[in-house]
């Protein structure tokens, strides 16, 4: 087992894992530490716990101190100087006519390096640029590509639920999210009501397919042959979570519909959504 205290830098980045030093520190509180980035301001995620072994990748950077008055104001000052940053980057981009929109500026806490993160539509050569903006600011520059959803991340908004996003609140990091859950989960495929405000396939589909999965296992697909105390028919509609079924007896002259648990019916022959379900809508990226 190894001692360990988690430090996130965002308020919904990815929690890092640092060796105590001899520290104890309760969760909230501002830390100084050591990483590849440079000198950074860290806030505790998780107080002083012992980890496995396994959870850990050695050697594990030791906290430097925790925050002091000093380095509140300092954390305050970049902040300020951050948005200036991003005022003359926008200019500098503006001025060399470079396709790409700046989404935000960092400061390292020691001032040493300045990270401009923005998006593009394909590659973008920010030779000049960079050097046009460390001949402004004195330090080291570095710009960081990134995509939608870590833009919409960064940037923060308003879902289509009315709530922030997911993104830019608690996930820690993005997970996969396909069609197919989608259309597992019975939505409509229209982009509009499935994708989020960075144009991709919302998150949140991710957060109940485990269950889908479950329920799916026992609950016939649409289009299934099965049979009944009722006799054979063919599954036209499907309710997962509450695992019932409607199955259709007859033609269409003299067709009956009825409802069953999915317990109740015994699966003759597996049945597969229509062909045009299977595509995927225009306009919604898969991840």
């Amino acid at each position: 087992m190894t001692e360990i205290i988690g430090i996130r830098f965002n308020t919904a980045g990815k929690i890092y894992y640092f060796a105590p030093n001899g520290k104890k520190a309760d969760v909230g509180m501002g830390v100084i530490v050591e990483t590849a980035r440079g000198v950074e301001f860290g806030t505790v995620a998780i107080a002083n716990k012992m980890v496995d072994e396994s959870e850990v990748v050695q050697p594990l950077k030791p906290i430097t101190r925790i925050a002091t008055n000093a380095d509140y104001k300092q954390l305050e000052k970049n902040k300020e100087k951050e948005k200036e940053a991003y005022i003359i980057a926008n200019e500098k981009i503006a001025e060399h006519k470079l396709g790409m929109h700046l989404v935000n500026t960092e400061y390292t806490f020691d001032g040493s390096k300045i990270l401009f993160y923005f998006t593009a539509e394909g590659r973008v050569d920010f030779r000049e640029l960079v050097k046009t903006l460390a001949g402004i600011f004195k330090t080291r520059i570095e710009l960081r590509q990134i995509g939608v959803r870590d833009e919409a991340k960064s940037l923060g908004a308003i879902g289509i639920c009315g709530k922030a996003l997911c993104c830019s609140t608690f996930l820690n990091d993005f997970h996969p999210v396909s069609i197919k859950m989608a259309k597992e989960q019975g939505l409509s495929l229209n982009p509009t009501k499935i994708s989020g405000v960075c144009g991709r396939l919302m998150c949140c589909l991710e957060y109940e397919q485990n269950v889908y999965d479950e329920m799916l296992k026992v609950v016939p697909p649409k289009g299934s042959l099965v049979e009944c105390v009722d006799g054979k028919g063919v599954v036209i509609e499907v309710e997962t979570l509450k695992a019932k079924v409607k199955v259709k007896f007859g033609s269409d002259d003299d067709m009956v519909i009825r409802q069953y648990d999915a317990k109740d019916v015994k699966v003759l022959k597996k049945g597969k959504a229509p062909k045009e379900e299977e595509e995927i809508p225009e306009g919604v990226p898969e991840d």
